[in-house]
């Protein structure tokens, strides 16, 4: 069962991106913010390097206005998402979410199986905006479309 609105995110280890690469409980990352958090399905896949990251690189601006963190999240280690993240040009303060071994999205319930496609365990495509650590509104892409998760969308949803 995937999480849902009201649910509280779940209490994991994850390791932020940044500067450096710090191993974090999600539950002390998520605690007291306002959060955005986009999943991909990969680093330096197509419509994630083209559409999804960018879109929330230039709109980085417009959530810190509402005080609202942006965090990026994929089933990749640290160094491929510290790598992605120095060619895309993401600004200091959206952090970049590694989930290496899909953890903390198995227990999202939104798990993805790209073995099809020799990609392996993988996050779905989605977007949430939580509270103090609990979900107020979760957008999932229905399969291989990219709509509700966008950063346009998120910011036209949270209002």
């Amino acid at each position: 069962m995937s999480i849902q609105v009201g649910d509280t995110l779940p209490d994991v280890e994850i390791r932020v991106v940044g500067d450096g690469i710090e191993q974090v409980q999600s539950a002390s990352l998520f605690a007291g913010r306002k959060v955005v958090l986009f999943a991909v399905p990969g680093a330096f896949t197509p419509t994630c390097s083209n559409r999804h990251l960018p879109g929330y690189v230039e709109q980085f601006a417009q959530f810190q206005s509402r005080g609202i963190e942006v965090m990026c999240l994929a089933v990749n280690d640290a160094y491929v998402m510290q790598a992605w993240a120095a060619s895309q040009k993401v600004p200091a303060g959206l952090l970049m979410l590694a989930d290496g071994n899909g953890n903390f999205t198995k227990a999202l319930g939104l798990e993805l199986d790209g073995s099809g496609y020799g990609m392996g365990l993988r996050a779905r495509r989605f977007a949430l905006y939580a509270e103090d650590g609990v979900v107020k509104l979760l957008n999932v892409e229905a399969p291989g479309e990219f709509r509700v998760s966008t950063a346009e969308a998120m910011l036209e949803a949270i209002g």
